[in-house]
């Protein structure tokens, strides 16, 4: 099988208690490369964008004030099977599923606060990576 790419964000819970080094060594030690990374500050229009599958959820609200608080921190990750090797690696959305053994099973303190994204497929990871790594970003 080919080299994928898959798009991941540390969220800002995951910057606010200092586990970037953590999760990128994790993904590193799986055997994945980070071609690409950058910090950023995104706004609520942005945001919107990104969640719009979302924006219609009584949660919603939780959300975007989360990312707001803070920066993220954005990763093009490359890999075999990149996108499928990582969504194990990450862990359940939902907090109370996640496994041990996962990055949010591990160290998520809730469902907002699940320190990680990582794109669902190849064609979304691709549209993700293309909306925050393009020069308008955020």
């Amino acid at each position: 099988m080919a080299d994928e790419n898959t798009f991941i964000m540390l969220k800002p819970d995951c910057m606010k208690r200092g586990l970037v080094g953590e999760i990128i060594t994790r993904i590193e030690r799986k055997g994945y490369r980070i071609i690409d990374a950058k910090m950023m500050k995104l706004s609520a229009a942005f945001l919107y964008e990104h969640y719009a599958h979302l924006a219609d959820q009584p949660f919603f609200p939780l959300i975007l004030q989360h990312m707001l608080s803070g920066p993220v921190f954005g990763m093009i990750v490359r890999g075999e099977n990149a996108v499928l090797g990582m969504r194990l690696l990450v862990g359940a959305t939902k907090f109370e599923d996640a496994q041990p053994g996962s990055i949010r099973g591990d160290y998520a303190l809730s469902t907002i606060n699940n320190l990680i994204h990582c794109s669902h497929t190849v064609e979304i990871g691709e549209q993700e990576i293309k909306r925050f790594f393009s020069t308008a970003t955020a």
